[in-house]
């Protein structure tokens, strides 16, 4: 159960830390944090999450990275069940404290709550192909970034910076495309408060990250296989 509270606990960090600043601290422009702002809550949740965490459970905080994980066999296919039960409980109600605290402010709106989308959800109104492709190729770079942080030849002590500092560049990158997922838990959290239709998107950002993430883990094994002499 240590594990799986450890999964809980850091996803609910994400989702509380990263959505909670673009709720809270970047609709107010006058704060100053715009989405490079939220882009470093995101990453520093994942840094701080892995450091103190990640000698319990890994540190996933996220499905796709579970999924990507046991693909590229650093994970029992048996954990992966109770790890993503674990994180998208995590991320419900991160997001539901959030919604709570959010909901206290005079006149508030839900709006998108922070959530993901395509077409007329996403914030520069790209098309699902544009969303599936981004979310494809930034999961796969993610786990790219995950696996060999944390390879054994790699240095050690360092693999929290590593993965924190690729999920502020991925959100640097498609906060306007789909307002960043590359993690199914988190766009699962946010849906269920979101007043658009968020929910019935949710499916991509389920599909877009699992698969970059099984891309991520096999391209991994075949850069990391070590050269025969």
């Amino acid at each position: 159960m240590n594990k799986y509270l450890a999964e809980f606990i850091g996803t609910f960090w994400l989702v509380f830390g990263g959505c909670g600043s673009a709720v809270l601290a970047a609709a107010f422009p006058e704060l100053g944090i715009g989405f490079v702002g939220v882009s470093l809550a995101f990453g520093l949740t994942v840094l701080t999450g892995a450091y103190a965490l990640g000698h319990i459970s890994g540190g996933h905080f996220n499905p796709a990275v579970s999924v990507g994980l046991w693909i590229g066999g650093r994970f029992e296919a048996k954990e992966l069940l109770p790890y993503i039960i674990a994180q998208v409980i995590g991320a419900v109600v991160a997001a539901w404290i959030l919604f709570v605290i959010a909901s206290g402010q005079a006149g508030f709106s839900a709006g998108g709550f922070a959530s993901n989308g395509f077409a007329e959800l996403s914030p520069g109104k790209y098309s699902m192909l544009s969303a599936l492709l981004i979310e494809i190729v930034l999961t796969a770079i993610f786990l790219i970034v995950i696996l060999g942080s944390t390879d054994k030849r790699a240095p050690a002590g360092f693999a929290p910076i590593a993965i924190g500092l690729a999920l502020t560049l991925i959100h640097l990158i498609s906060i306007p495309v789909t307002n960043t997922s590359v993690n199914p838990a988190r766009s699962t959290g946010v849906a269920f408060f979101a007043e658009t239709a968020a929910l019935s998107q949710l499916w991509l950002f389920w599909l877009a990250p699992i698969i970059g993430g099984i891309f991520g883990a096999l391209i991994y094994k075949v850069v990391a296989k070590p050269a025969k002499l």
